[in-house]
């Protein structure tokens, strides 16, 4: 297995750059970095990804970069992109099969009723708001939600949490985790009292492991949490 950790990232055109070979690059989002371009127009990680490549290798003309998945603008964390063209399909089909597997940390305002525990809701997403609501039976439009959460920390005022996914909807953690009461920290449209200054929420991509889908080894991949006073005290 190929252990990747704070020790070997490096930081390279305002890239948080965690790891990265001739077939990925993998990346550790800011908060209020968008991946892919969207209606208002700001520059993308996409694109920045593209510029550091273009830069770094002296490539010519443009430069190819895969979408593999995406995080909510306020949520920061691990990001893979493809850097070929061959790459890209064989990444989506580990997203598709369940292959990759996904951590996240969240800070939550209250302690959940069980340290640990299976979610499952029916989600509808709301195109005009951006939002998505949960509901305990399926309705028209809705798809079904699976997380697990547990318990890791409790700090002064607030509750880490770790949260794996058994699919992946529309802010699927962010309104299931406020379903049970325990917004997270900063999201004021899931029930949060306020809003983080940054307009960030405490909600991170933590760690992702996977097989190369070229080179055939596990990967494990750990991408280090913001700095903030809120996330240093969970270290």
């Amino acid at each position: 297995m190929v252990f990747v950790t704070e020790k070997t990232l490096s930081n390279k055109s305002n890239l948080q750059i965690l790891y990265e070979d001739n077939h990925i690059i993998v990346v550790n989002k800011r908060a209020g970095d968008i991946v892919q371009g969207d209606k208002t127009g700001d520059k993308p990680l996409s694109d920045v990804v593209k510029n550091y490549i273009k830069d770094t290798y002296n490539k010519p003309g443009n430069v190819y970069l895969g979408t593999v998945h995406r995080l909510d603008r306020p949520t920061t964390g691990l990001v893979i992109f493809a850097k070929t063209s061959k790459v890209l399909p064989r990444l989506n089909k580990l997203f598709v099969s369940k292959d990759i597997k996904k951590t996240y940390w969240a800070i939550v305002k209250n302690k959940p009723q069980k340290a640990e525990d299976t979610l499952v809701h029916w989600l509808k997403k709301n195109t005009k708001n951006n939002k998505s609501h949960t509901t305990k039976n399926e309705t028209e439009g809705s798809k079904k939600g699976i997380l697990h959460y547990k318990l890791l920390k409790q700090l002064t005022n607030y509750f880490l949490l770790e949260i794996t996914l058994e699919t992946g909807r529309h802010h699927q953690i962010r309104t299931q985790l406020a379903s049970i009461g325990c917004p997270i920290k900063g999201d004021l449209k899931y029930g949060f009292d306020r809003s983080n200054k940054d307009a960030s929420i405490h909600l991170h991509a933590q760690s992702i492991e996977f097989v190369h889908p070229v080179k055939g080894n596990l990967m494990h991949i750990t991408a280090p949490l913001p700095n903030d006073p809120i996330w240093n005290a969970c270290l």
